[in-house]
């Protein structure tokens, strides 16, 4: 491999002659060999999306050349289709701050852009990567901004994927809404409750944590770029910082704006926490019903088997067609992970320090990463699991028809205590609730048929009194 030699403050390092990045970016891979793990996609295409907004926002006020800041711009598209993503070297797990990756990308960008204008690579003359690139700017304003705009660029399509898979549940409450079959608590039986209107929990619950997951989103909005090192804006500009936000504003379809704090921002990662803390509030949401949906579907002969799920691979290599719930485990073990990035973020964000939170790269790479693969898991629950499944009605009703919880409507009638005497004498027995009413005479025939049906005890209100029933 053949090597140019480049300088900084600390001195000279071969780096490759062919890569787009430079010194500073080698002494970071050659500082942080730890992960294999590469800055997000959407980290990096925010990273280049704010260097284009500060190059233009530079050249509408006059500080940087015109040639230099329309080269760092076409430099800036040319990355953004998709160009030079290999040049993106830099490990996850970094210096504090994220400085190795502003470098990163302001080292390509710079000799890009010096390209663009006949100049060699790693000369740094034309187009330098700290006084060009990175005019206005310092990594404790572009690394938080960024991590902001990445997760802004994750979160429609996670949004739909949750709204898409409530949708999906809903679907199947309505298709289930006749399905009686026994409610459970405490994994005991309970009373009478339908499939349709437990799908319909499954529903709200997912609806509700991504309403929590889009109100956080709301905080990500507001920028610090332009507060550079410590939230002064020394070297950048209220002006600066109000071109920088209708820049990427522009660019993003979002309503980007400087923060109203910028020391704030600058100091704390809190709205990047409440974010990814509502991810978790949703991750909970999800695991709840990929579990149940493993419970409810469980046998197919010694277990509930309430309902069947889609049968996706074989489930054993040794037990000749077994089929397992893949797809609800695949979401479960996401749902721990996302549990997991959150917990890392916590720990990270409480770490802030004066001006700066140093733990910026961990944050942003959990956060990320939690956004994505949550997203990722409802699209498949929904496309190979809820979309297909089906209920079995039968095994329903019988489990529903041997469940003493029935029982429950007969308090207002005969009193608490009578009625758990009667549910453990038909435990004991076998005995059927209704045979044991009508021998000790407590009831006529006509009374619990009215109040024993389970149809009417899915609804509000007292079984066997219309009046009450509203």
């Amino acid at each position: 491999m053949a090597f140019r030699i480049e300088r900084d403050p600390i001195g000279e390092l071969p780096v490759p002659a062919d890569a787009y990045y430079g010194i500073q970016t080698q002494r970071a891979v050659e500082n942080f060999p730890i992960s294999g793990l590469r800055a997000s996609e959407e980290l990096v295409v925010a990273t280049v999306l704010i260097k284009k907004a500060a190059a233009e926002a530079n050249v509408a006020l006059g500080r940087l050349p015109h040639d230099v800041g329309d080269a760092l711009v076409r430099a800036a598209d040319e990355i953004l289709q998709g160009h030079l993503r290999d040049q993106f070297v830099v490990d996850v797990y970094q210096a504090g701050a994220g400085t190795s990756h502003n470098m990163n990308t302001n080292e390509v960008l710079a000799n890009r852009a010096a390209e663009l204008l006949g100049h060699p690579r790693g000369q740094y003359t034309a187009v330098h990567p700290n006084d060009h690139v990175n005019m206005g700017q310092s990594t404790n304003d572009v690394f938080p901004a960024a991590t902001r705009i990445a997760l802004l660029l994750c979160h429609p399509r996670l949004d739909a994927a949750a709204g898409n898979l409530a949708a999906a549940l809903a679907r199947k409450s309505e298709e289930f809404r006749d399905v009686l079959k026994t409610g459970r608590t405490h994994l005991q039986d309970a009373v009478p409750i339908t499939l349709g209107q437990e799908f319909s929990g499954y529903a709200g619950c997912i609806g509700r944590g991504a309403d929590e997951v889009a109100h956080a989103s709301a905080w990500l909005h507001e920028l610090n770029l332009g507060a550079t090192a410590v939230g002064t804006g020394l070297n950048a500009g209220t002006r600066y910082a109000q071109l920088a936000a209708a820049n990427l504003s522009r660019y993003t379809s979002y309503e980007l704006r400087p923060a109203s704090n910028m020391f704030s921002v600058t100091q704390s990662m809190g709205d990047v926490l409440a974010y990814s803390g509502a991810l978790r509030r949703l991750a909970v949401e999800l695991g709840k019903v990929a579990s149940d949906l493993r419970l409810l579907g469980m046998g197919p002969r010694a277990g509930l088997a309430e309902i069947a799920l889609p049968a996706v691979q074989p489930g054993s290599s040794i037990m000749p067609g077994k089929v397992n719930p893949s797809v609800p485990e695949m979401v479960n073990q996401v749902c721990y992970q996302v549990m997991g990035c959150d917990q890392t973020v916590a720990i990270a964000s409480e770490a802030g320090q004066l001006e700066l939170n140093v733990m910026m790269p961990v944050i942003a790479w959990n956060a990320i990463h939690a956004a994505k693969i949550l997203t990722q898991a409802m699209v498949v629950l929904r496309t190979r699991c809820v979309e297909g499944i089906a209920a079995n009605a039968a095994r329903c009703r019988e489990l529903l028809d041997r469940s003493t919880a029935v029982a429950t409507a007969l308090s207002p009638y005969i009193g608490y205590a009578m009625t758990a005497e009667l549910a453990k004498t038909s435990v004991a027995t076998g005995r059927p609730i209704r045979d044991l009413v009508l021998e000790r005479g407590l009831l006529n025939a006509a009374e619990l048929d009215r109040i024993l049906s389970p149809e009417v005890m899915t609804s509000p209100g007292v079984p066997g009194r219309e009046d009450e029933s509203l």
